[in-house]
């Protein structure tokens, strides 16, 4: 096995094809991983997030095909210490790790940690990874690997991200609620289908109006204050991005529900690997009476449900409503080493 450094994005580049392909046999296969989101990411360092950093992208190769890809940048992590950290973190990406297949994720980690001690970036003191699923191989294979090397391994759980098993259909999802959640739901899609003021959800399949529905979107997102003062020029910016590269590599759900002629609730959802996967939402305060968020989620799962989707990711977040509408809990944890 042979480890290179990728320090360049004219470096990465090169290597697109090989990274997805990867991608589709490792253990770990989300779309915060494929090369298109990540180099989105790395264009306006996560929507401002990171005011500097380095590329410091390890791929191992045995002749000529691709082992393991450990996506990381050198910067400064948030607690001022010099670390090599994974390509998405922090805020905007909600699942990250290491690509490799399952039978070559150990050899690669135990590949991995010297190479990084010698080969990568003088100054480094720790590897923070954050967003890693509690379940991902990575977090056993490199407690042991940093084990080896005689450096502290330490995990931590950062924050729920709850999803959703599909059944077969729409009935048997409802008949698995609670009684009390499943009359809400219908109450409240039949309100708004029974308005006097037509009422209607589409998914945005044109091209041509994603500029202007993803500027549409922000602006539900906005009306948010939380949301408004995370929605800064360059987060903007980062999230245009991203929704043009998720619809051009046909992964892209943006959902709306309008009442009359105007959008009462947004979803931007990523449709990948026969999954739903929920990245943000945004809510026209002016409907609240209509419960517009809850009632497009409602579609949206029906939908999914129709779509033969297997599962309904929330992602990151604790927000009630998703276990009201029968998420199952799971966490996404922060895993640290630190080399002696």
């Amino acid at each position: 096995m042979e480890c290179k450094v990728i320090r360049t994005v004219e470096e990465w580049e090169q290597m697109a094809e090989a990274w997805n392909a990867l991608l589709r046999e490792s253990a770990s296969h989300v779309p915060f991983l494929r090369y298109e989101y990540l180099h989105t990411w790395w264009n306006t360092k996560g929507g401002g997030e990171w005011p500097s950093g380095d590329l410091a992208i390890v791929a191992a190769w045995e002749g000529e095909k691709l082992i393991g890809v450990a996506p990381l940048f050198f910067a400064e992590n948030r607690e001022g210490e010099p670390a090599l950290l994974l390509l998405g973190s922090v805020e905007i990406s909600d699942y990250l790790d290491i690509i490799a297949r399952p039978k070559d994720l150990a050899r690669f980690l135990d590949e991995l940690l010297p190479f990084l001690a010698g080969q990568v970036r003088a100054g480094w003191k720790s590897l923070d990874w954050y967003n890693i699923l509690e379940d991902s191989p990575t977090l056993p294979a490199l407690e042991q690997a940093a084990g080896a090397q005689g450096w502290a391994y330490q995990v931590e759980k950062l924050q729920h991200s709850p999803y959703i098993p599909l059944p077969e259909d729409w009935e048997t999802y409802l008949a698995s609620l609670d009684k009390k959640q499943r009359h809400e739901i219908r109450r409240k899609m039949r309100r708004v289908e029974s308005s006097e003021i037509p009422a209607r959800w589409y998914i945005v399949d044109n091209g041509a109006a994603i500029e202007e529905e993803g500027r549409a979107f922000l602006d539900l997102m906005a009306q948010d204050p939380s949301k408004a003062d995370f929605l800064t020029g360059p987060m903007r910016q980062q999230m245009l991005d991203t929704l043009r590269c998720a619809f051009q590599e046909g992964c892209l759900q943006l959902a709306f529900l309008e009442v009359g002629e105007e959008k009462a609730a947004g979803y931007f959802i990523f449709d990948y690997r026969n999954r739903i996967w929920v990245y943000n939402s945004g809510l026209n305060a002016r409907f609240r009476e209509y419960s517009p968020g809850w009632v497009l989620l409602g579609y949206l799962l029906q939908w999914a449900i129709e779509h033969r989707r297997e599962e309904f990711d929330f992602l990151r977040g604790n927000e009630d409503y998703k276990y009201r509408f029968g998420a199952v809990d799971r966490s996404v944890m922060r895993a640290i080493v630190r080399r002696s």
